[in-house]
């Protein structure tokens, strides 16, 4: 019975702490670049893209493609690392436990 008290306290610790990383992570940002930097998204911990910039000399109305490739490289490259930077932290956490509906 005590070592199921015991398993109990340090789920419940767990979670307490998994509660606190999450707070923390929504205020940590990642960025990614693409096309050698002319495009560069930042994305958040809560995995959100928090801000897109283009440089201006990119932007070309003959070549709306490029630039469309350029944008969605560099949001997906910053979504995968903010959610790498998500799975690394958790994983601290939960101490590299597989939990059930704990990959993000």
């Amino acid at each position: 019975m005590a070592n199921m008290m015991k398993m109990m306290k340090q789920a419940a610790d767990m979670q307490k702490n998994m509660q606190r990383v999450q707070e923390e992570l929504k205020e940590r940002t990642v960025e990614f670049s693409s096309g050698g930097g002319v495009v560069t998204v930042v994305a958040g911990g809560d995995i959100s893209v928090k801000s897109v910039k283009i440089d201006p000399k990119v932007i070309d109305p003959e070549d709306a493609e490029m630039l469309e490739d350029l944008v969605f490289a560099a949001i997906d490259g910053a979504l995968t690392a903010a959610q790498n930077m998500v799975s690394e932290e958790m994983g601290k956490v939960t101490a590299g436990m597989n939990i059930p509906g704990m990959n993000l």
